[in-house]
C-alpha cells in the first residue's frame, strides 16, 4: 500500500513537469526538414525593476529574463537527463532518468524511468494519454511558463503579491481561472520560483544553473515539489542534454 502511495504521489509530481517548459503555444509545429527561424531578441535583453514596478513590469521583466520573445516563440524543447524522487519525509532518493518534450500547439511529452516509475505522459495539443491509468496532463499553456507567455493577451489578469526577501512577487490568472504565483530575482527578473494550484495540493517549481542555449535561458537543475496532506514528493531534475528549436516528427507525440 505504501508503495502505492509513493508511486501515485511521484507521479502526480512528474505530471507538474508539464509547467516546467510550456512555451510558444500558437506557433505552426516544425515538421521534419523544416527550418527553423532564428533567435530575434538579444538574449542580453532585460527589463529593469525598481520598487515601482507594477505587477505587469515585472511579468515583462520575467520574460525578458527568460529570453523574452525566444521563449516566447520557441518551437520546441528536448531536455534529456538524471531525476531523484523522494517520498514524503525521505532523505534516500530514487534515482532515474527522464526525457521532456516540448512543442508549439501544447504538445508536450515526458518519459521517466526508475525502479519505483515508470511513467509516459504525452498531450498532443487535444487530447492525453498516460501509462498510469486515471493520471491526466492538463493543458500546459493554462499553467506554469505557459501563462507567462500569454500574460499580454486579453483575458489574463496580472496582480501583486508580497515580496520574498530578494525576490519580487506576481500572479498571472488565466480567463478560466487558473493561476501561476513567480517570483522573480530583484534584479535580473528572472524566474527563480513559481508555484501552482493542482488537485488539492501545490507545486511548487524552482529554477537553478540557467545556461543561455540559442538566445533563451534553459535551467540545468529544478527542483520540484508537491505539497499534499501526506507531505511532499520531490523530484529533483538534473538537465544532461538539451536540444532547441530542432525539428520534431510527428510520432513524437502519438498518444501511445
Amino acid at each position: 500500500m505504501r508503495k502505492s502511495i509513493f508511486r501515485f504521489g511521484l507521479t502526480l509530481c512528474l505530471i507538474g513537469s508539464a509547467a516546467v517548459f510550456a512555451y510558444s503555444q500558437d506557433q505552426k509545429a516544425a515538421q521534419p526538414g523544416e527550418k527553423t527561424p532564428a533567435a530575434t531578441t538579444p538574449a542580453s535583453s532585460t527589463v529593469a525593476i525598481s520598487a515601482a514596478s507594477t505587477p505587469l513590469d515585472l511579468a515583462r521583466a520575467a520574460l525578458a529574463g527568460q529570453g523574452g520573445d525566444n521563449f516566447k516563440n520557441l518551437k520546441s524543447l528536448v531536455l534529456i537527463g538524471e531525476v531523484d524522487l523522494y517520498a514524503p519525509n525521505s532523505s534516500q532518493p530514487v534515482a532515474g532518468s527522464f526525457v521532456m518534450v516540448q512543442a508549439s500547439g501544447d504538445r508536450y511529452r515526458l518519459e521517466v524511468s526508475s525502479p519505483v516509475v515508470k511513467f509516459k505522459q504525452v498531450f498532443d495539443g487535444q487530447q492525453t494519454f498516460s501509462s498510469i491509468p486515471n493520471l491526466s496532463l492538463p493543458n500546459p499553456s493554462k499553467f506554469g511558463l505557459g501563462l507567462l507567455t500569454r500574460f499580454d493577451q486579453s483575458g489574463y489578469n496580472i496582480t501583486a503579491l508580497p515580496d520574498k526577501k530578494k525576490q519580487r512577487a506576481f500572479r498571472i490568472t488565466g480567463p478560466d481561472g487558473s493561476a501561476t504565483d513567480f517570483f522573480v530575482d530583484a534584479l535580473t527578473g528572472r524566474v527563480l520560483q513559481y508555484t501552482v494550484p493542482f488537485q488539492g495540493g501545490t507545486f511548487i517549481v524552482e529554477q537553478d544553473k540557467m545556461k543561455e542555449i540559442d538566445g533563451l535561458f534553459v535551467p540545468h537543475k529544478l527542483n520540484q515539489r508537491f505539497e499534499t496532506p501526506q507531505g511532499a514528493f520531490i523530484a529533483e531534475f538534473k538537465v544532461k542534454k538539451v536540444n532547441v528549436n530542432q525539428p520534431l516528427g510527428d510520432d513524437v507525440f502519438l498518444l501511445q
